[in-house]
Formats: structure tokens, sequence, C-alpha cells
């Protein structure tokens, strides 16, 4: 099996899995609400009024509440996968009777927005895009369905998550236990390639502890961060394989406690005015990476 092969994402266990981690999914959300809320807090430094906003991998709807809050004019798309998701999230609308009329709730993948061209002014997804087979499709999407001049904003997880998860499964067997992650510029480029204009990336990094690598795994479990890989392992893991993988991760346990890794790429990006797409049939148009803006923000803890 190639690397591509082993690690091409199954869509349907994407969907199970995270139907079925729905109804615990907030017990264990802190990095997902902790990176949901400094996305929104970016868009204070935003000169936008957007009227319809698509929350697209709106998980259990945490983020809809916030933009429904801080545009108050608005109308929000709470869109996820996951229908088990979009039961909690509308349970959770249920409750806010202010901004009854104002949300609407809808089965989507973001790889096949079931949605008109040029619908909405701004498309916001937190920690979703990493689960999405081609991200060029993804991009193409989401400036396909927003109006001229309407936004993206997005964060997604970038290589280096979990790596010391990666790099202790490697020592035990050969199967893939960890979702591979696009690197920042790769992001940048599928970006550029799909027309979205003024592109700007950064990441910053977060980095979990834990008291042994069970909790971790407790976690990520009921998260629905299953490994949904075509080369995992298709059956139980014995316990010695798991017992090799925990005697490596003791390798990175510092100061007491061993540590989570994850990445965090922040994106944002505007969909071109109109005039700016239109092309001649047959002709190209390039633009080079450079064009993206790109930073590192320091790490977090």
């Amino acid at each position: 099996m190639s690397e591509e092969d082993a690690y091409r994402i199954d869509k349907q266990q994407v969907k199970q899995a995270f139907d079925g981690s729905a109804a615990r999914y907030d017990e264990v959300a802190v990095l997902q609400r902790q990176v949901g809320d400094r996305l929104l807090d970016r868009l204070r430094d935003i000169r936008f009024e957007p009227e319809r906003i698509l929350d697209i991998g709106c998980g259990t709807g945490e983020n809809s509440k916030g933009l429904l809050k801080f545009y108050p004019s608005a109308r929000v798309i709470t869109a996820d996968l996951s229908t088990g998701m979009l039961e909690q999230a509308r349970l959770k609308g249920s409750r806010l009777h202010r901004w009854r009329g104002r949300q609407t709730f809808l089965a989507a993948d973001m790889e096949a927005l079931p949605l008109a061209d040029a619908s909405v002014d701004m498309v916001f997804s937190n920690l979703t895009v990493q689960w999405c087979q081609d991200l060029e499709r993804v991009f193409r999407e989401c400036r396909r369905v927003l109006k001229p001049g309407g936004m993206l904003m997005f964060t997604t997880l970038g290589p280096d998550t979990l790596n010391e998860l990666r790099q202790s499964w490697q020592q035990a067997d050969g199967f893939v236990h960890v979702n591979a992650f696009m690197d920042m510029h790769d992001i940048g480029d599928a970006m550029v390639r799909s027309q979205l204009a003024e592109p700007v990336m950064d990441v910053e990094y977060f980095r979990l502890t834990y008291q042994e690598v069970g909790g971790l795994m407790r976690d990520l479990k009921v998260l629905g961060a299953h490994n949904i890989n075509s080369g995992r392992a298709h059956g139980l893991t014995g316990k010695g394989r798991f017992m090799r993988m925990r005697e490596a991760y003791e390798g990175f346990r510092s100061d007491g406690v061993l540590p989570a890794t994850y990445e965090v790429v922040y994106g944002h990006a505007w969909a071109p005015e109109q005039g700016l797409m239109q092309q001649r049939e047959g002709e190209t148009t390039s633009i080079p990476l450079s064009q993206v803006r790109l930073a590192t923000r320091g790490s977090s803890s």
C-alpha cells in the first residue's frame, strides 16, 4: 500500500465516529473550544458585517453561538457531516430563545456543500478541514458558495499534531495510528490554486498534558478522533503492541507528565470581487506561493 493510500480518509468512518461521540463530546473538547474562541476573537480585528454565515463542521454548535452573538443581525447556517453532532447543536440552540429564527441546521459535507453559488457572506470552520480528503476541493467549494468579497476563516491541524503519539506507535508496529496533517505551506498553496484572494496564515502550538497515555487515548476516543485511515490495523490492537507504544511514549515524560502537542493552523482569505474570477477559455493564471502571508506564533501550554 502506498503512503497516499495508507492515509486515505474514509468519510463514512468519520461520520460514524462523530455520530458516536456527539453526546459526550463537550466533556473533553478543551482544545476545540479554546481554538474556536481564538478564531472568533480574530473577527474583532476585521471590519466585516456578514448577513449570512456558514459554520461548517459545527460540532455541538459552540461556535455558532459565538457567531450569533458577535453578529447580532446575521443568520447562521449550522452545518456538520455528523447528524449526531447536528442534533446536539439543535438541542443547544433550542435553549437560546433570543436567537430563534436566525439559526438553521444542515447536514453537509465540506467537500460538496449543498448550497447555491454565491449564497453566503462568510464560511467559518473550526478544526474540520483535516477530516477532508481533497483540500483544494474544499477551498473551491468555499469560494463557490461565498459571495464576491465574502470571507473564509478556518483552523486546521498541522503535521506536528500528536507527534509524540505518532512516534511511539511507529516504534510499536508498522500500521498507521495517527492521521496525517498537511503543512501550512501546502495548505496555503491549495488556497492559491483555488483562487481565493489575499490568503493569510499562521500557526500556533498547544500542549496538553496527561498523567498516563491512557488518558490521551480515552480523550481521543470520546472526541471521535479515531484513526480512520486506510492504512490502520483492521482488528483489535494487541496488548503487546499497546505496551510497546506506552513504553515508547514514556520517553517524552517531562516534569512528571506526558505531553500531547497540537499544531493549529489559522487561515483566512476572501472570495474575489466580481470580475476577477473571469478567465478566457484555456487561460491559466499562476500565482506564486510568496503571495500568501505566513507567520509562526509562539507556543501555548
